[in-house]
C-alpha cells in the first residue's frame, strides 16, 4: 500500500512549519557582511588593526625615556661648569684675606691721616695700632705696619722738633716738611698696598724690625 501524502510541513522535525521571509529582512542565504575597520566587532571589541596608532607623549614600551633624555651620570655639571679661580673673591696681590688687606691699608692711610690731623706729630698711631692688632697673625700686615710705623716716627719725630722751635722760622719748615711729607708718602704707600705691593718708603729709618 502507498503511503498517503503527508500535509506541508509535517515531515520537519518537531511539526512546526518553516518562518517565512518577512519583506525587507534580508535572506537567510545572503553571508554575513563583515564589519568595517575601526567599528566594533562582536562583544564590544574593535577588530585587529583598528586600535589607534601610539602618540608621541606615550612613552616606549616598558616606560624607560627615549635616548638622550638620561641626565649626566652621577649628577655632576658638565666640563667647564666651575667659576674659575678669581670668582670666588678671594683677595689678590699676596693678602691671605680681606682682614690682612684691611689692616694694611689702616697702617698707610691712618699714618697719612695722622700727620695731617695733629700737624706732623702722629702718624705713627695708625700703624703702631695695625700692627700689635693683626702683626702677629699675619706676616704680611706686619710687613706693611713696620714699614709706615719706621717712615712715620722719624717724621713726627721732625714735626715734634720743628713746634719746639716754632718760635724761629725753620722750625715752621720743619712741620710743613713732616705733614706734607707724611701724608704724601702715606697716600703712595696705601695705593701700592692696595694692588698688594709694600711701597718703600723714602727717606725712612729701620727703628722697629
Amino acid at each position: 500500500m502507498t503511503e498517503p501524502p503527508r500535509p506541508p510541513g509535517a515531515g520537519d522535525p518537531g511539526g512546526y512549519p518553516p518562518e517565512p521571509n518577512l519583506p525587507g529582512s534580508p535572506s537567510s542565504a545572503e553571508p554575513p557582511t563583515a564589519p568595517l575597520s575601526g567599528a566594533p566587532g562582536p562583544g564590544g571589541y574593535p577588530p585587529a588593526g583598528g586600535y589607534p596608532p601610539p602618540t608621541g607623549d606615550q612613552p616606549p614600551s616598558g616606560g624607560y625615556p627615549p635616548p638622550g633624555d638620561y641626565p649626566p651620570p652621577g649628577g655632576y655639571p658638565p666640563p667647564g661648569g666651575y667659576p674659575t679661580g678669581g670668582a670666588y673673591g678671594a683677595p689678590g696681590g699676596g693678602y691671605a684675606n680681606n682682614e690682612d688687606k684691611t689692616w694694611a691699608l689702616v697702617a698707610h692711610f691712618g699714618g697719612a691721616a695722622g700727620m695731617i690731623i695733629s700737624g706732623g706729630v702722629l702718624g705713627w698711631i695708625a700703624p703702631l695700632v695695625a700692627m700689635l692688632a693683626r702683626g702677629s697673625q699675619s706676616p704680611t700686615v706686619r710687613a706693611h705696619a713696620v714699614s709706615a710705623l719706621n717712615f712715620q716716627l722719624i717724621w713726627s719725630i721732625v714735626g715734634l722738633v720743628g713746634w719746639v722751635l716754632s718760635c724761629i722760622l725753620i722750625g715752621f719748615i720743619g712741620v710743613a716738611a713732616a705733614i706734607i711729607l707724611g701724608a704724601v708718602c702715606g697716600i703712595l704707600a696705601g695705593i701700592k698696598a692696595n694692588e698688594g705691593q709694600l711701597y718703600r718708603y723714602p727717606l725712612s729709618a729701620s727703628f722697629i724690625k
